[in-house]
């Protein structure tokens, strides 16, 4: 019985996460990015030491995430916009696009290429906000 009661529930939030809210989906997205790119910036700022493998492990999480990010359609359908998400995103979502797929390229190179001290590691993560703050300065509403 309890079996069955743990497939039921195991169901059901699989359920819940196939029609979960976009604008929950693309918030959670860019959150666990912020956190991910957090985590490499302690290393750049000495606040945490350099570790090749975590930096390696933080960027591979950071490639997947980026994958995800490339399902624009699914993520910004027509429709989900609010007052915090810009329409920018759906007068020019082929350029919007481009934006997420020139994010994946910056994640790929850095997963192709891990930085093996600190000095490449801050170039990397340099390289990373560059191509964060393009987007946002289009894309997102400043608060």
């Amino acid at each position: 019985m309890r079996k069955l009661l743990l497939a039921l529930s195991a169901i059901a939030l699989t359920a819940g996460a196939v029609h979960a809210d976009p604008k929950d989906d693309r918030e959670a997205l860019m959150k666990e990015r912020g956190k991910i790119v957090g985590g490499l910036v302690k290393m750049v700022k000495g606040e945490t030491p350099f570790d090749a493998a975590a930096t390696l492990a933080a960027l591979q999480t950071l490639d997947a995430n980026a994958e995800k990010g490339l399902n624009v359609d699914a993520l910004w359908p027509a429709g989900s916009n609010t007052d915090e998400t810009s329409p920018k995103i759906w007068e020019d979502n082929a350029a919007f696009k481009a934006e997420a797929a020139k994010f994946k390229t910056v994640a790929d190179a850095a997963v192709a290429s891990p930085p093996a001290d600190l000095a490449a590691l801050q170039a990397t993560v340099g390289t990373i906000g560059k191509e964060c703050s393009a987007c946002h300065e289009v894309y997102r509403i400043k608060k």
